[in-house]
């Protein structure tokens, strides 16, 4: 078992967990060189000869082996890990969105110098997803990856589903308890649950999408009478992330609020816990659970990198990367569309209606709507308009 010798750049809560346990457990033999931050003058539970505030005390030095990137800003993320893969080093990251962004760029560099770039915090939290869709999936047919890798989002609805919590009262709870940042447009928004979801369909499928694909619409514009709508009918109200393969081969990719029947496997997923479907040809259906926002989560997967370099791990991609998605979703799914009654909605965006509701504050209409028409109509970004798929 080899020695790795780590640079890390960011040490807020999640870099100082890391610095701490591998400090406190030499049995690991990881030892933290050298620490790059951006404020200089915060008081910090290290000694101070780590840090510093020069990326290349890291990148240049020869003795570092392994970066860590943990740093908020995506572009500096990008080219922290792009720079060091070049260098020789390995690189484990949490940052979802620049893997997003530049995941092709990133598996080349891995493979041209012959180094591991690992980022399986960046997805679930505690949830190995990445790796068992690398190794236990990886010659198996799947037919669909489903589930909730957002744990703020779910945090948040899991509050307003006891009636008694608005939007803003359940959001403040989350920011408060660390399960939401400041600005949580990110997460409110489905934004970073696309961003996982596109890592987790190349993964799953060898299919490359961009984050800009994905069929999205947030939480903001979910009201009271939704829930109460969803406990009437016996659902519980989830931010969905899904990658299908239809069977005509096409890949459609949506991050939706999304009704889900009390009795399911994902009805159970509450507060900042995560929980993912794997639907396969052969062995039906596997579920993997557990914390996918906070402190602990995120350190366990980083963790969970580290060793992995140990043995030399790489994601190795054996399902290939090619092209996934040509813009096209002809597919027709089942909607819920709620709105203050008065408030202008052209219904012929419906292919068949279900159901009409009006009462003096809250109408809504179900029925089927064909996916491109959903997206192309503009209504996803309504904030008036509190849509939701069902199962």
């Amino acid at each position: 078992m080899k020695q790795l010798n780590i640079g890390l750049f960011g040490f807020g809560v999640v870099g100082e967990g890391i610095y701490q346990v591998l400090s406190q457990k030499p049995q690991l033999k990881s030892n933290i060189r050298k620490i790059v931050i951006k404020h200089p003058d915060k008081k910090r539970n290290a000694p101070s000869e780590l840090f510093s505030v020069n990326m290349d005390d890291i990148l240049e030095d020869d003795k570092i082996d392994v970066v860590i990137e943990l740093i908020d800003d995506a572009d500096a993320a990008f080219e922290i890990a792009k720079k060091a893969l070049q260098k020789g080093k390995d690189v484990v990251s949490a940052n979802k969105k620049m893997i997003a962004q530049h995941h092709v760029e990133l598996i080349d560099l891995q493979r041209e110098n012959n180094v591991s770039f690992l980022y399986e915090a960046a997805v679930c939290g505690s949830v190995p997803i990445l790796r068992n869709l690398e190794e236990y999936y990886d010659n198996d047919l799947l037919n669909y990856v489903r589930g909730i890798v957002n744990g703020s989002t779910n945090y948040i609805l899991t509050k307003m589903r006891s009636g008694t919590e608005t939007y803003d009262v359940a959001l403040k709870a989350a920011q408060e308890n660390g399960f939401a940042e400041s600005d949580p447009t990110l997460d409110v928004e489905g934004i970073d649950a696309s961003y996982k979801l596109s890592i987790i369909t190349l993964h799953a499928f060898g299919r490359l999408i961009s984050s800009k694909d994905v069929l999205r619409k947030g939480i903001t514009s979910l009201k009271p009478d939704d829930f109460q709508y969803a406990a009437e009918k016996g659902y519980i109200i989830k931010l969905i992330a899904n990658s299908t393969i239809s069977e005509d081969g096409r890949l459609i990719p949506t991050v939706l609020p999304t009704f889900v029947d009390k009795r399911e496997t994902l009805a159970l997923v509450n507060n900042e816990y995560n929980g993912v479907l794997i639907g396969s040809a052969l062995a039906d259906e596997q579920f993997l659970y557990g914390k996918g926002a906070g402190r602990f989560p995120t350190s366990s997967a980083v963790l969970s990198d580290i060793s992995a370099l140990r043995y030399n791990y790489k994601y190795e991609l054996r399902k290939g990367f090619v092209n996934g998605f040509d813009g096209n979703l002809p597919v027709i799914r089942k909607f819920y569309i709620g709105f203050n009654t008065g408030t202008p909605f052209d219904s012929s965006i419906f292919t068949s209606i279900d159901e009409l509701y009006r009462s003096r504050e809250h109408e809504y209409i179900t029925g089927e709507i064909e996916l491109n028409k959903l997206r192309d109509s503009g209504i996803l970004t309504d904030k008036n308009l509190s849509i939701i798929a069902f199962t």
